[in-house]
């Protein structure tokens, strides 16, 4: 599809499964939002389809034999309206009513039917957002204005809201973004908690790997207005679709080979790959699958220490550098020789140039 003339979906393809989540990961201004909001009914499509549930919610019109219609025209469009699609979306900055109380504010994700007129719900309205606000850990706040609130806490609110009328599908875009970095670890993980428990298919938006892979049953990873590849976490991170992307799911450095097969023979001796191939290649390391040993004729050049782990940047002598994780504090200084070798463990190839 495309806005302004200009295209911003392309080869966008991707599959939730029903009651599972999937991370829609991505640089910003890859598409991702764009993607979120053609799903919910807030972008219409200039071609392909949306379907949710078995049900054709925007794309061309199909025949009653499933045939799209040939009347030597172009067949109908069909886009249901984002109401009647039965999504529930969580925007990037929750929008909630800043007038309205929290049960207020929830009550207004109630089908039109049982929403109040007045700040008071009637009693039918008032039980479900009480189990709603339940449901998200803040049934105190019931009665508080969405200013008067944390950060972590409008979120559970805006969560709520789009509960409220049991959607078959979940949205929601860039959901922790504006938490502290602390709150967001917090939130998330009672985020996913809360969505395994009611089993609904939840699509999030995020530009965040770690979010991505600690909340996505799935990932699908975009780039350019295209989904590159979609797999659970541990296919993407060992088994890239690309060099692009092994980089963006982790750190990522290469080191270069000759396959013969499912070989590949560099400086660092053999490695074993996971699919055969032939001819010059660069290989794929990960820092954790590299180790070191003292002397050699490697150098560290710079070292990061986290607490849990050490990241070392070690210069070869051919002048690249490779990065190397281990637990716990620095063994080795600055400036120490170090020999460089490899886990064993089967890894993949990229062919020299592509």
């Amino acid at each position: 599809m495309a806005l302004g003339g200009a295209p911003v979906l392309r080869s966008a393809s991707l599959v939730a499964s029903p009651g599972r989540t999937l991370a829609l990961l991505g640089p910003s201004g890859c598409g991702k939002t764009t993607l979120l909001r053609v799903l919910s009914g807030l972008q219409r499509l200039d071609s392909g389809r949306v379907v949710l549930g078995g049900e054709l919610m925007a794309g061309p019109a199909e025949s009653k034999n499933g045939e799209p219609t040939r009347n030597g025209a172009s067949p109908p469009r069909v886009h249901v309206a984002a109401d009647k699609r039965g999504v529930g979306m969580v925007f990037q900055d929750w929008s909630l009513f800043p007038h309205l109380t929290v049960a207020a504010n929830v009550a207004f994700g109630l089908p039109r039917s049982q929403r109040p007129r007045s700040r008071i719900l009637p009693r039918p309205a008032s039980r479900r957002v009480r189990d709603l606000l339940d449901m998200v850990g803040i049934a105190e706040l019931a009665n508080r204005l969405p200013g008067s609130l944390s950060g972590g806490q409008q979120q559970r609110v805006a969560l709520a809201r789009a509960l409220a009328p049991q959607p078959t599908v979940l949205l929601l875009d860039e959901p922790f973004s504006s938490l502290d970095t602390t709150l967001r670890v917090e939130v998330r993980a009672e985020v996913a908690a809360l969505l395994r428990e009611l089993e609904v298919t939840c699509v999030f938006v995020t530009h965040d790997q770690d979010e991505a892979f600690v909340l996505g049953d799935e990932v699908a990873v975009m780039r350019d207005g295209a989904v590159i590849q979609q797999a659970t976490p541990a296919v993407l991170y060992e088994q890239p679709a690309d060099r692009w992307l092994a980089g963006f799911v982790g750190e990522a450095d290469t080191v270069a080979g000759k396959a013969e097969g499912d070989i590949a023979y560099t400086a660092m001796g053999p490695m074993k790959l996971q699919s055969p191939l032939h001819g010059e290649v660069d290989v794929l390391l990960r820092p954790e699958e590299l180790a070191l040993t003292e002397g050699g004729p490697a150098t560290v050049d710079h070292i990061e220490f986290f607490g849990h782990d050490t990241l070392y940047y070690v210069r070869d002598p051919e002048g690249a550098v490779l990065r190397c994780r281990a637990t716990g504090a620095p063994r080795f200084g600055i400036g120490a020789g170090v020999d460089i070798s490899h886990s064993g463990e089967r890894t993949i190839a990229f062919r020299r140039g592509a």
